[in-house]
């Protein structure tokens, strides 16, 4: 039996069968205002509400940036940085050496001190950006992934989407990762609207809905209709 962490995200997890599995480093790719932010937020958000603490490491937001995105969906991370049970950490990719450093040896001490069930980055694309070659980038992104595992959280990393192909810009991402989820914006083959659908392309150790589904992003965050078919 594995344990399933909720994703908060209604419909995703029906789709998913009760959550991702605990544990799972978990790949959100997309292009630009796809909501791969959201769903990061969202993701953590749904922890708070249960009572366990999270971790959101942002290289595209300040602090304050990363809060008021929040607001707009009456997610208040303010009261839960207050109280320790979030802590979100800013990553300036312009010092590239000493981001890269801080992720590979604060980020381990910094899950088990604070005991983070769950831990977001946005995004590891830009992550990836600081390396100087593929290979950094690859060993990099693996090491990350292999930190966040040994902590036993559940995280997600989101990623720029390449423009030709259901992958990562930069192709790595998903090869680091337990699961990836596929966020991109589908034409209608009837009307020619455009609208966003999601397609969780892997998810190592459960079932899972594999065809595309559309969602939409509410008041009050993403929300997913397994039940509704992409045309």
């Amino acid at each position: 039996m594995v344990d399933k962490v909720a994703t908060g995200i209604k419909g995703l997890d029906d789709m998913l069968r009760g959550g991702f599995p605990k544990g799972h480093v978990v790949a959100v790719i997309g292009s630009f205002g796809t909501g791969k932010t959201t769903f990061a937020l969202q993701f953590l958000w749904q922890g708070l509400q249960n009572g366990e603490k999270a971790i959101f490491i942002s290289l595209e937001e300040d602090e304050d940036s990363v809060k008021k995105s929040a607001s707009t969906f009456e997610w208040d991370l303010e009261k839960h940085i207050a109280s320790k049970e979030l802590f979100i950490v800013q990553l300036t990719p312009e010092d590239m050496s000493t981001s890269v450093q801080r992720i590979s040896s604060d980020l381990p001490e910094k899950i088990r001190q604070f005991g983070a069930a769950r831990v977001a980055m946005d995004s590891v694309s830009l992550f990836s950006m600081l390396q100087e070659d593929t290979i950094k980038q690859r060993t990099s992104l693996f090491e990350l992934a292999r930190t966040i595992r040994s902590s036993g959280a559940t995280s997600v990393f989101t990623a720029e989407a390449s423009q030709t192909a259901k992958a990562s810009r930069d192709g790595l991402v998903e090869y680091v990762a337990d699961g990836v989820v596929y966020l991109r914006l589908h034409e209608d083959e009837r009307t020619g609207d455009v609208k966003p659908v999601m397609q969780v392309l892997k998810m190592r150790r459960t079932d899972h809905i594999r065809e595309m589904r559309p969602y939409a992003i509410t008041a009050s965050g993403i929300v997913v209709y397994p039940e509704a078919r992409a045309n």
